[in-house]
């Protein structure tokens, strides 16, 4: 019985299953990837399988390759093995992320897989994660504001036809207007550092990939106009009030107010001072 066509995640009998693994890859952490290189093994079994699950045919077959161009975005640090702050050989790296891409596919390509298939495709995936987890990225206590602004992000990218996105970009840009570019430039580097620190480094690049694809989201009569240097500070300056907000405990006062004052008209939500500064007066 053939299989019937699907257009979106949403409707794949599987979906469960395919949430799940797309859902705990951003939590995997530096303890789990030598788990899953240690369990993969391309075998010929796993190979005839891995093949078939990625057939042209085989179901949202453009989805599955996105979610592996996205395996490649958030572990780009990782695969690149240069950074001090790395506790995984960038070796082992390479093979865990073939478990995780093999999950991806056999998950997506279930119903046009044997059983045996299915199994032999998630091995590895299941000897670490036994079951489904459908948590969700945490971008911490500020994920609302977060949110907000990403929700914002495709109007600014059609500010040019549409009233609502130029009276977003404007508030940007008067907020930007007394933002020093070198010291804008050192926050951002403070708000790595910070994410690195508290392990949300592949949090931040996920933000990164949210945030450039909602901005563009252009419509024909403006998508000519991608890639200005206009739009690239535009989105570095929304990105840096995300970042800010990710890693906003543990990041210092200055760096934070640098990097919110550009987006502050948008997300006006104040940090909260720490129990006791407040002065009776």
């Amino acid at each position: 019985m053939s299989t019937p066509t699907l257009h979106h995640t949403a409707e794949h009998p599987n979906r469960g299953e395919i949430f799940g693994v797309l859902a705990q890859m951003i939590h995997l952490g530096d303890e789990q990837l030598p788990a899953l290189a240690e369990h993969w093994a391309n075998t010929e079994v796993t190979s005839r399988a891995r093949s078939k699950a990625l057939s042209p045919d085989s179901p949202l077959i453009l989805e599955v390759l996105s979610a592996f161009d996205s395996v490649s975005f958030l572990f780009a640090e990782d695969l690149d093995g240069t950074a001090s702050y790395l506790t995984v050989d960038p070796t082992v790296t390479v093979i865990a992320l073939k478990a995780v891409r093999d999950a991806i596919a056999a998950a997506y390509a279930k119903p046009i897989l044997s059983q045996d298939e299915h199994a032999e495709l998630l091995r590895p995936w299941r000897a670490v994660f036994p079951t489904n987890t459908m948590a969700e990225p945490d971008f911490g206590p500020d994920r609302g504001d977060i949110a907000r602004l990403f929700r914002l992000l495709p109007a600014l990218a059609g500010r040019c036809h549409d009233d609502m996105g130029q009276m977003l970009w404007q508030s940007i840009s008067d907020g930007a207007s007394g933002v020093d570019p070198v010291a804008h430039h050192a926050a951002m580097e403070s708000a790595w550092n910070a994410a690195v620190v508290t392990r949300r480094r592949r949090l931040w690049r996920l933000a990164r990939r949210t945030g450039t694809e909602a901005f563009s989201r252009r419509c024909g009569a403006c998508a000519h106009a991608a890639g200005t240097q206009e739009d690239v500070q535009l989105l570095t300056y929304c990105l840096g009030g995300v970042y800010a907000m990710l890693v906003h405990d543990a990041l210092d006062d200055d760096s934070y107010r640098v990097l919110h004052q550009p987006i502050a008209g948008l997300v006006p939500r104040q940090r909260q001072a720490p129990a006791g500064d407040n002065d009776a007066h």
